[in-house]
């Protein structure tokens, strides 16, 4: 049973995983060249980030594990994987991803609680949890791009988009730190979400329930998640309403996306 947030991570990447390896080998070059849900990326160069981004997120959790890994500078890794062809690309994240997925899924409790992996670009190394979930968002948000390309209706992986709710009101705290942007709104919110609050004041946190809300956001879990990470545009967001001190529009100037 998997009920440690490393164990649900890991689970959920393989769900993610498992999506998007069944979908891979159906695609044409004309359907891997298609416009993705990720602005100005074709599907293909989605799996493209995506399999670049396993094959250097690997390499730090591997290390800390004991793992004797040779290591290749990210601009060398980028610039193999913008060389190939689309096909290429696409079969490269299906391959690295699992070696990616091989790597954290033989992971044991002990090591789950112990390691800290040194992902490079942060000031110090992380929990193991910073590691999963950070590869979480990517996975999650990225599987959504590519399979909106060809279903409209897609949605966020269920339990993935759970999960990240959860980790924002903790261990991912500090992204929104980056990536949402307090200042688009002159006033404070409070906004109800499955579960939980989005608080903007000067900066925006993800909270517990709020005893007063002052907005609500009435919609599914996952399209909380693809409002935090700019995936909630009017033709996606058919089953989402806000009501309160602030609108759907207005908070997505919060969120312009990554």
């Amino acid at each position: 049973m998997t009920t440690t947030p490393e164990d649900r991570a890991v689970a959920a990447l393989r769900a993610n995983h498992d999506t998007l390896a069944a979908l891979v080998p159906t695609l044409s070059e004309e359907q891997l060249a298609r416009p993705s849900g990720a602005t100005e990326w074709t599907v293909a160069q989605v799996l493209s980030h995506l399999g670049s981004g396993a094959e250097i997120a690997r390499t730090p959790i591997a290390t800390a594990a004991g793992q004797q890994v040779e290591p290749e500078d990210n601009q060398s890794i980028w610039a193999r994987w913008d060389a190939s062809s689309p096909t290429e690309q696409a079969a490269g994240f299906v391959t690295h991803d699992a070696a990616y997925l091989d790597t954290v899924e033989a992971l044991d409790p002990g090591q789950h609680d112990s390691l800290t992996i040194d992902l490079g670009f942060l000031p110090q190394p992380v929990p193991l949890v910073v590691a999963l979930g950070m590869r979480l968002n990517e996975v999650a948000n990225h599987a959504w791009d590519v399979r909106v390309a060809f279903d409209p209706s897609a949605s966020v992986d269920a339990d993935s988009a759970e999960l990240l709710v959860e980790l924002f009101r903790g261990p991912l705290a500090f992204l929104l730190g980056f990536s949402a942007h307090a200042d688009q709104i002159e006033r404070d919110v409070r906004l109800a979400i499955p579960g939980g609050s989005i608080e903007i004041t000067d900066t925006v946190t993800v909270t517990g329930v709020s005893d007063a809300p002052t907005a609500t956001f009435e919609g599914p879990t996952e399209a909380v998640v693809r409002l935090l990470s700019g995936r909630l545009s009017a033709e996606h967001a058919a089953d989402v309403n806000v009501s309160g001190n602030v609108t759907l529009d207005q908070l997505r100037k919060v969120f312009p996306g990554y």
